[in-house]
């Protein structure tokens, strides 16, 4: 798959923009990590710099390929996990963003060829000096092989969310 063949491809779920309000659709699972992150003098700004030009994705090992080298509405990104023909495409495109005083962050939804469907977002909070991450995400398999064995993807799931904590925590660390 190729960057190029995501524009204007759907989204592969309803409910798109859902966790900005913590909605999800039925028969969605859904999960929620939240960690501190810093509370070092710049911990904010260097978390939300490696956030949202997708560093964070890079240093946990997926690193992606973007339509734009910072997250905003209507990114469209693609990362690749796994090597050769046993790789897996990961097509996504960023459904809503906000930069502010004290908030930083970005939602973004499945396209087809994704092996799940739904919205993994990523939010950072500065409140007086303490900084706090929260993914949150609603997801279902969108193949067979993520349908066969969804107590297996679930904890793939929970894993890979503490660790993109821990590789933010890290990056803001400076």
């Amino acid at each position: 798959m190729e960057l190029s063949q995501l524009a204007g491809a759907p989204f592969t779920y309803p409910g798109v923009g859902g966790t900005a309000d913590g909605s999800a659709p039925a028969g969605f699972h859904r999960a929620r990590v939240t960690s501190l992150i810093g509370t070092s003098p710049g911990a904010f700004d260097r978390a939300v710099e490696a956030l949202m030009t997708w560093r964070m994705h890079a240093d946990f090992g997926l690193p992606l390929q973007a339509t734009a080298g910072r997250a905003g509405e209507g990114v469209e990104t693609l990362g690749r996990l796994g090597i050769g023909p046993l790789g897996l495409d990961i097509p996504c495109r960023v459904v809503w963003a906000l930069e502010g005083p004290g908030r930083a962050g970005f939602a973004y939804g499945t396209l087809p060829g994704h092996p799940e469907a739904g919205e993994e977002a990523f939010l950072l909070e500065d409140v007086d000096g303490t900084v706090r991450f929260t993914i949150s995400a609603f997801s279902r398999g969108a193949r067979w092989y993520s349908r066969a064995v969804p107590p297996l993807t679930r904890g793939l799931q929970r894993v890979a969310l503490r660790r993109y904590a821990a590789t933010l925590r890290r990056l803001a660390e400076g």
